[in-house]
C-alpha cells in the first residue's frame, strides 16, 4: 500500500468512527470505549495529514503567483513563502509517517523502574543511588509522579536496589530505552590515591501492568511472610510483615518489606510481579516478531552496556547512538530530554527504514 493510499484509509476510518459514535443507535459500553480509544489514537494522525496537505495546497497556490511577472513585490513574497513551505514539507511528511508507524501499546502506560548496583562494590551502590535520583528529578521536570516502592540501602548512602513506580503521560515511551547497563568512571570518595574506578549499575524499565493485562492465578503463587530487617541486620519491626511472592510457573520472586503492614507489602509486591510478568510476555513477543532483525535501540537488553558517565571529562556517552554530551551535571540532575528524544528519533528512523 502506498503512502497516499494509507492516508486515504486513515481519513476514511476517521470519518467512519465519527459517524459510528454520533449515531442514535445504542452501543454497548465496551464498544463505545473501543471506538473512542481508536478515534483518540487517530486524531493526531489526521491532524498531521491535514497540516501536510494544507501546506501542499498552499504551495500550489503560490506556484501561480511565482510565475506572475506583473507584480515583482508579490512575486518575491510568493517565492519566499514557497521556499519556506518546500523546506518544511519533507519534515511534515516524515512526522505523518511516524504517526502511521505501528504503536507500542505499552507506550502510554506508567512504568516500574528498577535500579541495581552491579560490579564495583560500594561505588556501584552509590552510582545506583545517583541514577535513581536522576530519574526522580527527570520525573519532577516532566511533572510525573515518582513513588518509591522499595529500597535496599547499603548504609553509606548507596543502594543495592531501588524500585519505583513512575506515572504520568507517555512515561514508558520516554523511559523504555533506559534499560541496560549504565557505567560510571570516577574517583571514589574512598580512594585516597586519586585513581579512576569503573563501576556499573543495571536499569530495568517495565510497563506497569494492570490486572486486565496479566491474569495471575492464586494457585500459581507461593507467599511467604517473614520479619523485616534493615541494613546490617537490625530489626525494623517485630511482626512478620515482610512478604515474598514466588510465581511458580516462571520462578519470578518479588520481596517487599518497606511497609509495616503485611497487606501493603503484598499489594506492592503484586504490582512489581504483575509488571515483570507483563514485561516478560512483551519481550517474548518481540523476540518472535523480530527474530531475524532486532533494533538495538529498542531491544531493552539489560545485559548491554548502553551508557557511560565519565566524571573527569564531565561527559555522558550513549553507545547505541554514538551520542556524547558534555553535560554530566545537568543530566544527573534530571535533564534527560535531549538523550531520550534522540533515542526515540533513532528508534523511529529504524522503524521507517524497515518499512521501506
Amino acid at each position: 500500500m502506498s503512502l497516499e493510499e494509507n492516508l486515504e484509509r486513515v481519513l476514511a476510518r476517521y470519518d467512519e468512527l465519527q459517524s459510528l459514535m454520533s449515531t442514535e443507535q445504542p452501543l454497548a459500553p465496551d464498544e463505545i470505549t473501543r471506538l473512542s480509544k481508536e478515534y483518540s489514537n487517530l486524531t493526531p494522525v489526521v491532524s498531521g495529514i491535514k497540516t501536510m496537505r494544507d501546506a501542499q495546497v498552499e504551495m500550489e497556490g503560490l506556484e501561480a503567483m511565482r510565475e506572475d511577472e506583473s507584480d515583482p513585490e508579490m512575486r518575491a513574497m510568493a517565492e519566499a513563502e514557497f521556499a519556506t513551505l518546500q523546506k518544511s514539507l519533507p519534515e511534515l511528511a516524515r512526522q505523518v509517517q511516524i504517526l502511521l508507524l505501528p504503536k507500542d501499546e505499552a507506550d502510554t502506560k506508567n512504568a516500574i523502574l528498577e535500579v541495581r548496583a552491579g560490579t564495583g562494590g560500594d561505588e556501584a551502590a552509590l552510582f545506583a543511588a545517583d541514577l535513581l535520583r536522576m530519574y526522580q528529578r527527570y520525573a519532577e521536570i516532566r511533572r510525573w509522579k515518582f513513588e518509591i516502592i522499595s529500597l535496599s540501602e547499603t548504609g553509606i548512602g548507596g543502594y543495592k536496589e531501588g524500585i519505583a513506580s513512575v506515572s504520568g503521560t507517555n512515561v514508558f515511551q520516554r523511559l523504555k530505552f533506559e534499560s541496560g547497563v549504565h557505567r560510571v568512571q570516577r574517583v571514589p570518595v574512598t580512594e585516597s590515591g586519586g585513581r579512576i574506578h569503573t563501576s556499573a549499575a543495571t536499569v530495568a524499565v517495565m510497563p506497569e501492568a494492570e490486572e486486565v493485562d496479566v491474569q495471575i492465578e492464586e494457585k500459581d503463587l507461593r507467599i511467604d511472610v517473614f520479619r523485616a530487617s534493615g541494613p546490617g541486620g537490625q530489626s525494623v519491626n517485630t511482626t512478620d510483615s515482610a512478604v515474598r511472592i514466588t510465581h511458580i510457573p516462571t520462578g519470578i520472586v518479588v520481596s517487599q518489606q518497606d511497609e509495616k503492614s503485611q497487606h501493603k507489602n503484598r499489594a506492592k509486591a503484586m504490582r512489581v510481579l504483575r509488571s515483570r510478568l507483563y514485561d516478560s510476555q512483551r519481550q517474548a513477543l518481540d523476540d518472535e516478531r523480530a527474530a531475524a532483525r532486532r533494533s538495538q535501540v529498542g531491544s531493552g537488553d539489560r545485559s548491554e552496556r548502553i551508557r557511560t558517565y565519565n566524571f573527569p571529562e564531565r561527559r555522558v556517552t550513549d553507545h547505541r547512538i554514538n551520542m556524547t554530551l558534555h553535560q554530566l551535571d545537568r543530566i544527573l540532575d534530571g535533564d534527560l530530554d535531549e538523550l531520550t528524544s534522540a533515542l526515540l528519533a533513532e528508534y523511529h528512523a529504524q522503524q521507517l527504514a524497515e518499512m521501506t
